[in-house]
């Protein structure tokens, strides 16, 4: 059997797997469904396969890069879910204090995609901080069904005040600047939104595909957004105009950012969701943003 090559694939396809991806069907219906579009010499197990993310041959950073410094790190949870592990990184080479980037997870825990992520911010000049939200569940357990099922079964205010506290511990950081933001992607991105709503002094917000925050709350908004979306990803897309009115009606510093021909997941380099133009050039407004932000 030939290749399997995106552009050959329906846009139906990534719905499916987006469904999928977030709980909104099963793996039995997704592959039942999945096999309407298993034609032309393609299985139903080649096309699941082509889907799924390739962590182990799609690492842009890796963890002993000598550029960077990256270990893990504990800090507490505040409602009792006793320590939380993260991945905090930094250049090798930084000689003063630097902004922070607290980097969030989507919806299956810290797996080596958003850990890779995480050094790139360091790479970028920054310090970040990759928290593990299912680090009292056992942490990410290795596969990214297994982490949405155990990240199912937090709930997810709790896990805002997880990412709320890893803010607080970076600001802290002594190799900080006193400057911190937050960059999330999926889940991430709603925690993004959130964590500007909540934190008075977060310095910079960057919510990549990512649910946006009730709007009866946007007043509470201080930090500076930064927002990308996929043209295709409906279901987030469909709560951005409420929010885009509530941001202009108070005043509030943001920019926005649709990228055409994408889905949700667009930066995420593991999937053929991944759309190298679109997600490099977030990335590098999303740099450039921290670095005016963060100083």
């Amino acid at each position: 059997m030939d290749e399997i090559k995106k552009e050959d694939i329906k846009q139906e396809v990534f719905d499916l797997y987006d469904d999928y991806a977030h709980d909104r069907i099963n793996r039995r219906d997704f592959m039942q469904k999945l096999s309407i579009y298993a034609v032309g010499g393609l299985t139903v197990a080649s096309l699941a396969s082509f889907l799924m993310p390739d962590y182990k041959n799609k690492v842009q950073l890796a963890a002993d890069d000598p550029r960077i410094i990256s270990e893990y790190t504990t800090y507490q949870s505040p409602k009792g879910g006793g320590p939380i592990k993260a991945l905090l990184s930094m250049p090798a080479d930084a000689k003063n204090r630097l902004g922070g980037v607290v980097v969030v997870h989507e919806n299956r825990g810290l797996n080596p995609h958003i850990e890779d992520v995480a050094r790139r911010a360091a790479l970028a000049g920054f310090i970040s901080l990759a928290p593990d939200a299912l680090t009292p569940l056992g942490g990410y357990p290795g596969t990214d069904d297994e982490g949405r099922t155990l990240q199912s079964q937090r709930d997810r205010n709790e896990m805002l005040e997880d990412f709320i506290a890893a803010h607080e511990y970076l600001k802290n950081h002594k190799n900080c600047n006193g400057k911190a933001g937050v960059v999330g992607f999926c889940f991430g991105g709603w925690i993004a939104n959130m964590m500007a709503v909540r934190i008075p002094d977060l310095a910079a917000a960057v919510p990549f595909y990512g649910g946006q925050a009730p709007v009866e709350d946007v007043p509470k908004i201080k930090a500076p957004l930064l927002l990308h979306y996929a043209e295709h990803d409906t279901r987030v897309n469909e709560g951005w105009p409420a929010y885009e009115a509530a941001l202009k009606t108070h005043n509030k510093q943001y920019t926005a950012h649709f990228y055409p021909g994408t889905n949700h997941g667009f930066h995420n380099d593991t999937t053929p969701r991944y759309d190298k133009a679109a997600a490099e050039l977030a990335w590098q407004r999303t740099v450039d943003f921290f670095k005016q932000h963060l100083k």
